[in-house]
């Protein structure tokens, strides 16, 4: 008596299959996590996610809430529906302007360079001064950067902190000036 047909093939793992079947049910009714504090606040649990967001002005799907407009090839005219979505009434008007006040707001400039860059920048500039070259071949280089790539940190540095840089360069010809 034969085989069956596919019974000698290699059965193949499927990766795409989901087998979590058991907690399928238990995440679909979990809430969603939510990152802003006013969306938080404002969610009803007991609404779906398009209620929630419906009366707080936002929109689920962009591509529904601003349609493309489609062009006519010849007329080049704008093609309208006259139909309009039924515009849902917005009954937490605040949230949407908390999170407008709270885009307008200019951010802070945390531009900071890593201590240890610092004191890289320092310990070459204080031991070798301008002479990149030699900089390049100093013990210390643990990255073997070329002496271009220390160029770009030093100037990096003098960007960020530019008052430092000029106290940290008065102070080198200060003492140069003192042990000659």
């Amino acid at each position: 008596m034969p085989k069956a047909k596919g019974k000698s093939r290699r059965h193949k793992y499927s990766y795409n299959l989901n087998r979590k079947r058991l907690y399928r049910s238990a995440r679909r009714r979990a809430a969603p996590r939510i990152a802003c504090s006013h969306i938080r606040q404002a969610w009803d649990p007991t609404k779906s996610v398009a209620q929630n967001l419906a009366e707080m002005g936002l929109a689920g799907d962009p591509n529904k809430a601003v349609p493309i407009t489609k062009k006519k090839l010849l007329g080049m005219e704008v093609e309208s529906n006259g139909q309009q979505q039924g515009k849902q009434l917005v009954r937490k008007p605040y949230v949407l302007n908390e999170m407008e006040y709270e885009a307008s707001l200019p951010e802070k400039k945390s531009n900071t360079l890593s201590r240890d860059l610092i004191d890289y920048v320092r310990y070459m500039i204080q031991n070798h001064g301008e002479n990149y070259k030699e900089m390049a071949r100093d013990e210390k280089n643990y990255y073997q950067d070329t002496p271009k790539q220390i160029k770009r940190k030093i100037n990096v540095y003098k960007n960020f902190y530019p008052e430092e840089y000029k106290d940290f360069v008065a102070s080198l010809k200060q003492e140069k000036m003192e042990v000659q």
